[in-house]
């Protein structure tokens, strides 16, 4: 687009991953990569929403994401956007802050709009802290932005906070969900360089389709349902066959991951939209996750056919009185059988556990482990259990004392940001790593990843890893 072209908007908007460590910003997952094996840096597929929205209304946007590199504080001199959209995170929240801060000084008429899942607890009081932050957008933001780039009165704008005319921090309505997300446009994929998202086995260029949105379980230490609430709605068949078809077509993106808070919870839904995409001719392949209560048979069938090749799983703990207190809905037996059928149907398998919940002991980290070891997937990782703000978690450990002092969420999904009844913070981060290692260390485990694969880049990705799973401390 040329100088003139761009002048002829109604003005700039950028949005922006912040500086900070490499750290997937999706609201209800806010995860590092460094210390993990097969989930790579995915791209900002939320500011690729919002961005298409702001070029709908007519205006000029740059994404960037600069936790994987580039100098923000140049490019928003060169840029000077009249807004600044960030997405902040828990992690990351006190830095993020800091650069926003810095970045109105930087460029005073910028109006800066911050979003993410810190703002369902901090909200109103981070505009009346931070003066130099316009909005807060709580809750989904597409059509938030769009009311403010649209030039809305702000007392009308329905999930925001601000600052009014006399310096009070106002807080306005929630913003309803978003019913036909098929109404939503396509994320703005030309704004980034794709070829910086990459599967970690094969090295190919990787995109994120959300398919849905909302989770109805509502599980102990999951913000899925403070994020995108407790009904699932989903998009048409149609709608991500097209979004698929412009990915392929448009930027040569074969590989996918069908973002979902739930993929499989409606049967019926799931089944046809593999067999749509069979019946497109796409040849692509994805990867999705489920619950361990809602596979069967015939689904992984259709889901291998349509190209699904990797199925992840919420197992979170090997002790069925845990998955009891958090809500979870599953009996180990369900896992069992999920885990049985997706192997039967030749889709790998990527489980996730947690330690340190408030109930964890001794005895229930050895069944955790035993039990992964039991499953033997294909990939997994171990968490520490991270009671992010916004979460059932969150208020169980204000109210039980296990936060002491002002928690660090800094590095919260490797190291303890609380105690549990009857583990230290010490304590959980030993059982932790000693977890990852039994796993990942295991001859059988290393002879069958070396068996499996496929090519010299998915070699060199699970040797690093390797060396940084030695290495952990």
């Amino acid at each position: 687009m040329t100088d003139t072209e761009t002048n002829k908007k109604r003005g700039k908007v950028f949005l922006i991953y912040p500086p900070s460590p490499v750290l997937n910003r999706e609201d209800r997952c806010q995860q590092p990569t460094k210390d993990l094996i097969v989930i790579p840096p995915l791209p900002p597929t939320d500011l690729l929403y919002l961005a298409a929205i702001a070029e709908e209304c007519g205006y000029d946007a740059k994404v960037y994401d600069y936790s994987i590199g580039g100098n923000f504080f140049n490019d928003l001199l060169e840029y000077a956007p009249d807004y600044l959209v960030a997405n902040v995170a828990m992690p990351t929240f006190k830095s993020d802050m800091e650069t926003l801060a810095r970045a109105k000084q930087m460029l005073p008429s910028v109006k800066i709009i911050v979003k993410g899942a810190p703002f369902l607890t901090y909200n109103a009081n981070v505009t009346y802290e931070n003066p130099f932050v316009s909005y807060v957008i709580m809750g989904e933001a597409e059509y938030t932005l769009r009311d403010i780039l649209n030039s809305v009165p702000d007392n009308e704008i329905l999930g925001i906070c601000y600052t009014d005319d006399n310096m009070q921090a106002v807080k306005n309505d929630t913003r309803p969900f978003i019913e036909d997300l098929d109404s939503l446009p396509f994320p703005a994929r030309h704004l980034v360089d794709n070829s910086l998202y990459k599967r970690p086995d094969n090295g190919k260029v990787q995109a994120v389709i959300k398919v849905s949105r909302g989770c109805p379980y509502h599980c102990f230490f999951c913000l899925a349902t403070p994020v995108a609430g407790m009904k699932v709605r989903k998009r048409s068949a149609e709608n991500i066959i097209a979004e698929i078809k412009e990915c392929v077509e448009k930027y040569n993106i074969k590989n996918f991951i069908f973002w979902s808070d739930i993929f499989n919870i409606d049967r019926e839904w799931t089944i046809d939209l593999c067999k749509k995409i069979i019946e497109s001719g796409l040849k692509i392949t994805w990867s999705s996750n489920t619950r361990a209560n809602t596979m069967d048979d015939e689904m992984a069938g259709w889901m291998y056919k349509a190209g699904c090749r990797l199925c992840s799983i919420g197992v979170e703990s090997g002790s069925q009185m845990i998955l009891d207190n958090i809500g979870k809905k599953i009996t180990l037996d369900d896992i069992r059988k999920t885990v049985k059928i997706l192997k039967k149907n030749k889709i790998k398998i990527y489980n996730y556990f947690v330690i340190g919940l408030p109930w964890e002991t001794e005895e229930t980290v050895e069944e955790t482990i035993k039990f992964a070891i039991e499953l033997d997937s294909n990939f997994i990782s171990f968490y520490t259990a991270n009671p992010l703000p916004g979460t059932k978690y969150f208020m169980y450990s204000m109210l039980n004392h296990l936060i002491s002092g002002e928690p660090d969420f800094t590095n919260s999904y490797y190291e303890p940001v609380v105690r549990a009844h009857k583990l230290s913070k010490e304590r959980i981060f030993e059982l932790h790593k000693r977890a990852i290692k039994r796993y990942y260390l295991r001859p059988k485990f290393i002879i069958k990843t070396l068996f499996g694969l496929r090519s010299f880049a998915e070699f060199r990705n699970y040797f690093m890893a390797g060396i940084n799973l030695i290495l952990k401390k």
